[in-house]
């Protein structure tokens, strides 16, 4: 089984390192002329899908997906599958976290078998790192990846991250954290490619980010466009080897035709193709 990190970057190296975001937020719903239901939501993906087939990897916000319920539930199900029938890797960003059983049960809905698997999820590890091991070791059996939350950009996040934890920040002890991982995962990780199987979240915004060269894995970098984070400033942000740009609503405010979606995000692509 090919494992996530080469598929990302056979992905990556085709198609360039954006990663449009499904964010069906209640607003974009209405600036769109649909309704705040299940059908609504159901279009809303429809036109997402249509518009992104051409990119490497795609991130639905689940969030916005659970205000709905079951119902909400089963359009994730089906925007995850067509997603993937169209050559898509589909990023779930759920920020799962949690230890013990009810970790390893998170495992089997978003990296396992389930019908809500996706090619990889993002992960908290904030109850401490070793309590995402059976999310871990569930994605390399699965051929899947993780990123994990290292460095946001939310204020809130900057008195935990950025404390110090022996002779590193915290941040900085999760990414190392990640980078072993990446080791133990995939011999080409420890040279620091970027193939391993997973990544880290290091917001656009940040000031001070993590040092990311040996990390092994790639970088999901959210807040790009509409969230102050501009694409031409991205490049050696930690030392990064492999970065993703992630853009939502700088990108879906263009909706809802499909062709402006798509021409939208494929501005911002050939912005950010120089990181590829």
């Amino acid at each position: 089984m090919t494992g996530f990190g080469q598929r990302l970057d056979a992905a990556v190296s085709a198609r360039g390192p954006l990663c449009p975001g499904i964010d069906p937020h209640p607003e974009l719903l209405n600036a769109w002329g649909l309704t705040v239901d299940a059908d609504g939501l159901r279009a809303f993906c429809d036109i997402c899908v249509a518009a992104f087939a051409g990119f490497a990897i795609v991130k639905p916000q689940v969030a916005f997906f659970e205000a709905y319920g079951s119902a909400g539930f089963a359009v994730l199900e089906g925007t995850i599958a067509a997603l993937r029938a169209s050559g898509v890797l589909v990023l779930a960003d759920a920020k799962r976290g949690d230890i013990g059983s009810t970790m390893a049960a998170y495992a089997a809905a978003w990296v396992g078998d389930s019908p809500l698997a996706a090619d990889a999820v993002t992960a908290s590890p904030y109850l401490g790192f070793g309590s995402l091991r059976p999310l871990l070791d569930t994605a390399v059996a699965n051929g899947r990846g993780v990123f994990v939350l290292a460095a946001t950009s939310n204020p809130e996040g900057v008195g935990l991250q950025r404390a110090v934890a022996g002779d590193v920040t915290v941040a900085q002890s999760i990414v190392d954290a990640v980078a072993q991982a990446n080791r133990e995962a995939d011999p080409a990780a420890r040279d620091g490619d970027p193939v391993g199987p997973f990544g880290v979240v290091v917001g656009a915004t940040v000031a001070d980010p993590p040092d990311l060269h040996m990390l092994g894995g790639p970088v999901l970098v959210p807040g790009v466009g509409a969230q102050g984070g501009r694409p031409e400033a991205l490049g050696g942000l930690g030392n990064a080897r492999r970065l993703l740009p992630a853009v939502s609503r700088e990108v879906l405010r263009a909706g809802p035709a499909v062709d402006d979606v798509r021409a939208a995000a494929e501005r911002l692509r050939d912005q950010v193709a120089y990181l590829a």
